[in-house]
Parts: C-alpha cells; structure tokens; sequence
C-alpha cells in the first residue's frame, strides 16, 4: 500500500510517495539519495543509520518512513553550511575520529545531538561515551570519538 507523506529533510520540504511497508533509511537513500544514512546490522544495535528526527536521534533502519509524516530529518548532507563543516564534522576531522566510514555518519548524528543538548556544561567523558552507547564502531578506540565531542562541548560558538 503507497501513501503520500509530507516530511522536510535537511530544510527541505519533500513530498514523496512511499510504500508504508519501508523503512526511513530505505527512503532516506533509495528515493531522497541520501547515502550517508548507512545500513549497518538492520536492527537497531549499530546506530550507523541514525539521524535526527525533530533533533532526536533515532535509527532510521527500524523507523517506518510513514511515522515521519510532517517530522524535520537531518542527516550528515545537512550539516554543513556554504562548504563549511558543521563544528561536529569539524572536530571528527581535526581530532582524527573517523576509520573506514561506515559507522562516522551516525556517530556525527548522535554527537550533534549530544553537543546541542549539553553545550558548554561540565560533561564527564563517562557522560560522552553513555551519550554515544547507541553507536558502534568497529575501528577506532572510540577516544578519538570522544575526544571531538568533548573539545565541541568546550568551545565558544
């Protein structure tokens, strides 16, 4: 069964027809060319499909694309602006915090989330790493990982 849904994704209003049955990661990359969105294990363990839906981080891979009727999506595309990295992207760079790739989207994802709920507040490096628990990486130590979110919590805007 198709259904018409109305979702703004990356400031962007989108008006797409999609089978109920899909997911928001198979609609985020199959119709809206949205590749950073990753499939990881399809189940929800991984987080390396995670996005922000109006600023939560949810993973796209268990999320029906029909529940996000009238929601505003983010994903990695979004966040830079005028070829600027976003300060997340920034710091991943800077600090190192990125391998093969797979898992970095949803890791930026949920860090952005994290940063903008806790900017500039005393977070512990236990807090980052519980904040991030949902996202896996099977390369790096996760320190560089933390270490990126932590020097964005730190900084002036």
């Amino acid at each position: 069964m198709n259904r018409q849904i109305s979702l703004t994704v990356n400031d962007k209003k989108k008006e797409i027809r999609i089978d109920v049955r899909q997911s928001l990661l198979e609609v985020l990359r199959e119709q809206l060319g949205l590749l950073s969105v990753k499939q990881g294990c399809a189940v929800g363990e991984c987080g390396a499909c995670t996005v922000l839906i109006d600023d939560v981080p949810i993973d796209a891979c268990l999320y029906l694309a029909v529940w996000a009727d009238g929601k505003s999506i983010r994903t990695v595309e979004g966040e830079s602006r005028n070829d600027k990295l976003s300060r997340v992207q920034q710091a991943f760079v800077d600090e190192g915090a990125v391998q093969c790739g797979i898992c970095t989207p949803g890791f930026v994802m949920a860090a952005t989330s994290f940063v903008e709920k806790h900017h500039q507040q005393n977070i512990s490096r236990h807090d980052i790493r519980r904040g991030l628990a949902g996202n896996l990486c099977r390369c790096t130590g996760y320190d560089t990982i933390v270490t990126a979110v932590q020097k964005c919590l730190d900084e002036d805007d």
